[in-house]
């Protein structure tokens, strides 16, 4: 059979399984190139708890330079920009084009922007997970000096988990600290009641003011505008708002869902590229929609990995079932979670020991 090259594209939590595999399809006599920004792979799941100081960087990140070339992988240190589909080129940042027979995109996602002008360099994204372990920073350093207010925009899970863990960051700090969340139009209003009222319980406990009256409209140095019409004036901005793919799927002439996802189908295959595969943040799956959690891309592990090499091969592919109901554990900071599955809810410390325990179990088998 002719030596082939599958080039994934990106390193996120959907690729895992197949860098893990690497040296299985070097093999089977195929060349495999992955593309990433960083040389590690940060676990969104515990950013929050970085971000509180619970976990330092390097519990919460993989090697994948390392996973790649030590089975004889090549991995290139680069940002995707577009794609060419029908010339199997992928294009990079850096210029370069890299030239493939099957790829698969793990691109991820990236926070929208509100309008921002003036000084940015203290605001920042809960994406990539990296930019929170440098607000961590700069915040302590900050509330050494003196009084600090920090703004957290964003009403689903990232804004809820951020501000508690911001709160328990800033209580370790000499000076008084203020942590607002600013959640739209209703804190975590896509979850059950019981999940929304015990998550408000914890964060107003430990001291962080939540403020329901509108979105954020535009950011001038540290003036916050929102919709409503009211102001409010922070040191810090943390962003925790909506999540879309990248935009060059689009541009490429490829199919997308309602979010610019590429379209993918039962496989996790490009309906119209047979040999273009996807998981994660980036796709749209034809099936069903697929919330923007990473428990979606942790079960696309193994029928990516199977599929992939499948398709190299020339053998039967697998359908992806996306599952149940998963597991909803938020990280709110100081020790405390909030657990349901289904009917069944916990909260407290057990509810976050839960979650800690899942997250290290599941660094521990891919660092």
């Amino acid at each position: 059979m002719k030596k082939k090259h599958l080039v994934l594209a990106g390193a996120g939590h959907a690729h895992m399984v197949t860098m893990a595999g690497i040296a299985d399809f070097r093999s089977l006599g195929h060349e495999v190139t992955v593309v990433g920004p960083s040389d590690h792979h940060y676990y969104s799941g515990m950013g929050p708890g970085m971000l509180g100081s619970g976990y330092d960087p390097e519990e919460i990140r993989f090697a994948v330079r390392r996973t790649v070339e030590s089975q004889g992988g090549t991995f290139i240190r680069d940002t995707v920009t577009g794609v060419a589909p029908g010339r199997r080129e992928l294009h990079l940042e850096s210029g370069q084009v890299v030239s493939y027979d099957v790829l698969s995109f793990n691109t991820g996602s990236h926070v929208d922007m509100p309008d921002i002008r003036g000084n940015a360099n203290r605001i920042f994204t809960v994406k990539p997970i990296e930019r929170l372990y440098q607000a961590r920073t700069e915040i302590l350093s900050l509330s050494q000096r003196q009084d600090v207010t920090v703004a957290v925009i964003g009403g689903g899970p990232a804004g809820a988990e951020v501000a508690g863990n911001v709160a328990e960051l800033l209580e370790k700090t000499d000076y008084p600290a203020k942590v607002f969340l600013f959640a739209g139009r209703g804190l975590l209003a896509k979850f059950p009641a019981a999940v929304r009222s015990t998550s408000r319980g914890i964060l107003t406990k430990y001291g962080v003011v939540i403020r329901e009256e509108g979105h954020l409209l535009s950011i001038t140095d540290n003036l916050l505008q929102f919709d409503s019409g009211s102001t409010e004036l922070a040191d810090f901005v943390i962003l925790a708002t909506g999540v879309h793919p990248s935009p060059f799927f689009r541009k490429a002439g490829l199919r997308t869902g309602e979010d610019g996802g590429l379209l993918v189908n039962k496989y996790l295959q490009c309906p119209d590229y047979p040999e273009i595969f996807g998981g994660g943040d980036c796709i749209w799956f034809e099936d069903q929609p697929l919330a923007k959690v990473g428990v979606y891309a942790v079960r696309e592990n193994p029928v990516l990995f199977h599929n992939l090499k499948a398709f190299l091969q020339g053998d039967a592919l697998q359908s992806f079932d996306p599952g149940g109901d998963y597991l909803l554990i938020f990280n709110l900071g100081h020790g405390q979670g909030v657990l349901r599955k289904k009917w069944f809810q916990i909260s407290g410390k057990v509810a976050f020991w839960v979650k800690d325990w899942i997250d290290r179990k599941f660094m521990r088998t891919f660092q």
